[in-house]
């Protein structure tokens, strides 16, 4: 009887085993799939930036409650949110760390467009 009773958990325990490995599995794969489409609507040094922070521009836009990337309202809502979630007053590192990340991509995608601007501009006075 105790015998069955242990057949029964071992073949139980695979079918679980099966299954959470085969969830795994499309999860990395549907997560795989986001990425490249990610990747292939944003330019590609947006989406070598977005690599790199770990973050995607929309993420950081919707972090920092911002629409457009206007350098000041991007600073006004760092600051704030910045300030709110510091560990002394009571906040989250966590979210705090999160707003940092957002404001450096932001800053970056600032940064990749002034540089394209720039090479327009250059291009045009050719």
């Amino acid at each position: 009887q105790a015998k069955y009773l242990a057949q029964i958990i071992l073949v139980g325990a695979q079918v679980v085993g099966r299954a959470f490995v085969r969830a795994l599995r499309q999860e990395f794969a549907a997560s795989r799939v986001a990425a490249d489409a990610r990747g292939r609507s944003e330019r590609p040094q947006s989406a070598a930036a977005s690599r790199i922070t770990g973050i995607s521009l929309q993420e950081a836009q919707q972090i920092l409650n911002v629409s457009s990337l206007n350098p000041e309202e991007i600073q006004k809502n760092y600051d704030h949110l910045f300030k709110v979630n510091d560990k002394s007053v009571g906040g989250s590192f966590y979210l705090q760390s999160k707003v940092v990340r957002a404001k450096e991509r932001l800053d970056e995608e600032l940064r990749i467009q002034a540089k394209d601007e720039k090479e327009k501009g250059w291009k045009a006075e050719r």
